[in-house]
């Protein structure tokens, strides 16, 4: 599995590529598989996020999860304060989609 990764040029968050849009939330990420860097370069040039970038994932039974630590932490948040994580019922994080 092959999710698409980058940070909103406005805000800064990290983002996922949803199949549309993008997501601040993890659990939205889609597969882009082969069509990935074709993905990479559309969005690249319109300007929606910055330095987006393709990386291996598994799938589980809460949604896409990276696959190397480094993405897990941008993901959930940081390792050492659970109570820090992004969740997705958190009304704090925001259900926007960029």
């Amino acid at each position: 599995m092959k999710l698409l990764t980058g940070n909103d040029l406005k805000s800064g968050a990290v983002t996922w590529w949803t199949g549309n849009g993008w997501s601040v939330h993890v659990e939205d990420a889609v597969d882009v598989g082969e069509h990935g860097e074709a993905v990479l370069h559309a969005e690249e040039g319109a300007r929606r996020v910055n330095a987006p970038y393709i990386i291996d994932a598994v799938e589980t039974d809460e949604g896409p999860r990276p696959a190397h630590i480094k993405d897990r932490v941008r993901a959930l948040g940081p390792t050492v304060r659970p109570d820090l994580t992004l969740k997705p019922a958190d009304p704090l994080a925001g259900d926007w989609v960029i």
